[in-house]
């Protein structure tokens, strides 16, 4: 009886190790997959990014838990802004959350962007860019997006070029600036599990945004060629 106890105990252990180490596995390819499906796609270097009418900025918050200001938002808005003034993007598409009246992250962008002299009028807000999908989504279904630069930090390039490919925009990621921020490793994990995600919500239970609507092209004024306008000599601020 006892042996007949351990066997299957033994049994079980072996059938519980196999399925964690196929699962780890499939962790692991999950994510080379998305790197390798993206990697030739993503530019380090502001100046050398593709040239495209349309930049998608994506949304994070702009305090951090412990009140002091978010680097990662610094640098995205700081490379948003440098983008525009090198003539590497005409119009900025600002999409996040707006879940409350007391959190709106396309404001807050706009904002940050109007004060580092970027027009009105080279700005799209999307108010409904709740997530990463969300935002292409809507950017391909509801402004008419087929061509963009992405712009956000570098390990969040691979996911978001990879959805930008499910659902039909031909994109490109530019990756803004990078410096050394406390914490950074844990955005890095949890991207490795956000990309295994992504892959459910693509190819087994079809996931839809949380709002669409009617197609509302995005307004793009046509610009003269000019030579860039000479960069500040401060030093950009960016993050991990």
């Amino acid at each position: 009886m006892k042996r007949t106890v351990w066997a299957a105990f033994r049994g079980l252990l072996m059938t519980l190790g196999a399925a964690t180490l196929l699962a780890a596995l499939l962790f692991v390819v999950a994510n080379l997959w998305v790197l390798g499906q993206t990697r030739a796609r993503i530019e380090h270097e502001l100046p050398l990014c593709r040239a495209e009418q349309v930049g998608i900025v994506f949304g994070t918050s702009h305090w951090t838990r412990s009140g002091v200001r978010n680097p990662h938002f610094e640098a995205r808005m700081s490379a948003s802004a440098r983008l525009v003034r090198l003539g590497r993007v005409d119009h900025l598409l600002l999409s996040g959350d707006n879940r409350t009246r007391f959190y709106n992250e396309p404001i807050t962008m706009w904002r940050d962007l109007r004060g580092r002299a970027v027009s009105d009028d080279d700005m799209t807000l999307d108010y409904a860019g709740f997530s990463t999908f969300d935002t292409l989504a809507r950017a391909r279904e509801v402004f008419g997006v087929e061509r963009a630069l992405l712009i956000t930090q570098a390990w969040h390039l691979p996911r978001a070029l990879f959805i930008a490919d499910a659902l039909g925009v031909e994109a490109s990621g530019c990756a803004v600036p990078a410096q050394r921020v406390a914490g950074v490793w844990r955005l890095q994990v949890r991207e490795w599990v956000a990309r295994v995600a992504t892959l459910g919500d693509l190819y087994l239970w079809g996931r839809s945004p949380h709002f669409l609507g009617p197609l509302e092209p995005l307004e793009i004024t046509p610009r003269t060629w000019e030579p860039p306008a000479p960069e500040p000599r401060t030093a950009e601020i960016g993050d991990g």
